[in-house]
């Protein structure tokens, strides 16, 4: 399966764009994709997006990258290549619904299949299942990826977003939410937690 996770210009996918995908293919982990665009003239682009990523506009327009459409190809292929083609995604209904929208602009076909796992819904059921109750804040589920990550025995020491690294962050959750075991080297320091132990 192929975890992702998309770095764009703000979260209107009709209005932002894309400049960053990052995502590796769970059936071998040595098999990463993390590359960067330029945003359609058109796509507009919010000050929180950049904040989030501590990147500038001119970087994001800058003509000296490819296209929109040349990183969504680029990436598409890669993903063809995969085992299986369901993405894992912390709230996919984001980066799935970004690229579907971005292709069907461009007049390409996505190579995946439109069914995807949700990292904050099972984690979200895992966490039901240990409490007995849904991870409930106020009006709305908690479970963004830095308390998935808490959850999962991790800590989040992100200064800024970057689609590869978040895309390993939610590869690692998953493994240990779903298989009971940890997946990255790069995590092996944190502990799987006893409740997320195998029984």
């Amino acid at each position: 399966m192929i975890v992702v996770d998309i770095e764009t210009s703000g979260l209107d996918f009709l209005k932002n764009g894309i400049w960053q995908i990052g995502a590796i293919d769970t059936d071998d982990p040595e098999r990463i994709f993390l590359d960067e665009c330029k945003i359609d003239e058109e796509d507009i682009v919010t000050l929180e997006a950049l904040n989030l990523c501590g990147i500038t506009e001119e970087y994001i327009r800058s003509k000296s990258k490819q296209s929109q459409k040349e990183l969504l190809e680029k990436f598409f292929a890669w993903c063809m290549k995969a085992k299986v083609r369901n993405f894992i995604c912390q709230n996919p209904q984001f980066d799935f619904s970004f690229m579907k929208c971005k292709a069907d602009k461009y007049g390409m076909k996505m190579p995946v299949h439109f069914r995807c796992f949700d990292t904050h819904s099972i984690a979200s059921l895992k966490y039901k299942e240990i409490y007995g109750n849904l991870p409930i804040d106020a009006e709305s589920s908690n479970m963004g990826l830095p308390n998935v990550l808490f959850f999962c025995g991790m800590k989040d020491n992100r200064d800024k977003h970057n689609a590869l690294e978040d895309a390993k962050l939610t590869a690692e959750c998953f493994f240990r939410i779903v298989y009971c075991k940890t997946f990255l080297k790069e995590f092996e320091q944190y502990s799987l937690p006893k409740y997320l132990e195998e029984k």
